[in-house]
């Protein structure tokens, strides 16, 4: 299925993937009053998730932009309209009126309604249901020329779990951190740690509190190491590597499943 706002590809599989803010699209009115550049947008969105997104037969992918609306915030603060709500940025040249800011609801709206189907559908069949909740986050953000963030505290893979039942899906959330940090990654290991940047957003909150027995969502956040996030140009050879990365943790997310529908039985 694809509207103008998202598209969703649906396989025959417990695992989805999703890519909320790859979308870079304007619908007409909301290009005409933003006052960003195209280049201020692209540096705050998750360009080329959307791809990763392939590693599920099963995937949701927002075609317009988080600064028309943004799915992974809660509704009351899903479109931005002060600089304190986007990283400081000037966002309009006028203020968005109550007409606009419903306009861009109905389709934060429309997207949740259909991924709660797709979800019930998903449970409906297997029983239980694993999303892949794909973003990327900046870690340059003292400019061009500045430097990079402390790795310390800015993994190359985050993994936001704090909105989940941590006990309950223990086995998949320590088998994913396990197959992806083992995964030869051009001849090394990923640095991939678990709420150290995020904790997972709006989206999988919504998810994990709805469907807390049957669904986890997992946010995961890759450091954009693959890109220069201030020119957008993408280091082809690491950001192929991505794709096969995270498709390596998808047999034993596949197999905890099965081992947590069998001892359900």
């Amino acid at each position: 299925m694809i509207n103008e706002f998202f598209s969703i590809v649906l396989g025959d599989d417990q695992i989805v993937a999703t890519a909320i803010h790859d979308g870079h699209e304007l619908r007409d009115d909301v290009a005409a009053l933003t006052a960003l550049s195209d280049d201020e947008r692209l540096r705050e969105e998750d360009p080329y998730t959307a791809e990763w997104a392939k590693v599920a037969s099963t995937r949701l992918v927002a075609r317009h932009s988080r600064f028309e609306v943004d799915l992974n915030r809660a509704r009351d603060k899903a479109v931005y309209i002060e600089p304190a709500d986007a990283w400081g940025l000037n966002l309009w040249k006028d203020p968005p009126s109550a007409a606009f800011r419903s306009r861009s609801l109905e389709q934060y709206d429309a997207f949740y309604e259909k991924l709660s189907h797709v979800l019930n559908e998903r449970i409906e069949r297997f029983g239980a249901v694993v999303v892949l909740d794909l973003h990327s986050y900046n870690h340059r953000r003292e400019g061009p020329s500045g430097p990079e963030a402390d790795p310390a505290q800015n993994p190359e893979v985050n993994l936001g779990t704090g909105t989940l039942d941590r006990e309950r899906w223990a086995p998949v959330i320590d088998g994913f951190i396990s197959d992806l940090s083992s995964y030869d990654f051009r001849g090394r290991s990923l640095d991939v740690r678990e709420n150290v940047k995020f904790r997972g957003g709006n989206m999988s909150r919504w998810i994990n509190e709805k469907f807390p027995n049957n669904a986890c969502s997992l946010a995961v956040e890759l450091k954009k190491f693959f890109m220069d996030e201030w020119t957008g140009q993408v280091d082809q050879k690491v950001y192929d590597e991505i794709t096969p990365a995270l498709r390596s943790t998808l047999p034993g997310i596949r197999r905890e499943l099965e081992r947590m529908r069998s001892r359900a039985s």
